[in-house]
């Protein structure tokens, strides 16, 4: 007959703590794969074969919640004193492109869609006749009517492309 699973804990857990220190170090994180491993094993207990050998079976499952905690660790955010100044490489919005956005949202609704779907994300005139209705010709035709209006439209320079 199986121990009962507080009986284990005691006998198996300060095992099963050496070998969380050993892997991840003194600390809290190997305080968590220690939670983890017991709680993990609790979840199983009552389907556990009588014959189970608890203490390498607690090892494996506390070497597999260290190497989660390895993982996480790799993913979490590490702390700085100051962030660095750098530009995007794809370009952020500069102190005029709300005017830009403004004389796209001022052309006429075909024109807007038109300019929309086709230049900015990049569907040709045929896929955008199918959403907006009309032609792949007439669809064209108000993409160009869109881009020369927006040509004209004065902004201030923005020193991008």
């Amino acid at each position: 007959m199986r121990q009962p699973f507080d009986h284990a804990v005691r006998e198996h857990g300060p095992t099963v703590l050496r070998v969380c220190r050993a892997v991840l170090g003194p600390g809290g994180d190997a305080e968590d794969a220690w939670s983890a491993t017991f709680l993990a094993a609790l979840e199983v207990w009552p389907t556990l074969d009588d014959g189970t050998n608890l203490q390498a079976w607690l090892v494996r499952v506390a070497q597999r919640k260290a190497i989660d905690i390895t993982r996480a660790r790799a993913r979490r955010p590490v702390p700085t004193e100051a962030l660095p100044e750098q530009t995007s490489s794809w370009g952020n919005p500069g102190e005029h492109d709300h005017l830009l956005w403004q004389a796209v949202a001022a052309l006429p609704e075909r024109q807007r869609l038109a300019v929309a779907y086709h230049h900015l994300g990049g569907l040709p005139h045929a896929e955008t006749a199918a959403l907006i209705g009309g032609s792949p010709e007439s669809v064209r035709r108000a993409a160009a009517d869109g881009i020369r209006r927006l040509r004209q439209t004065q902004l201030p320079q923005t020193g991008t492309s």
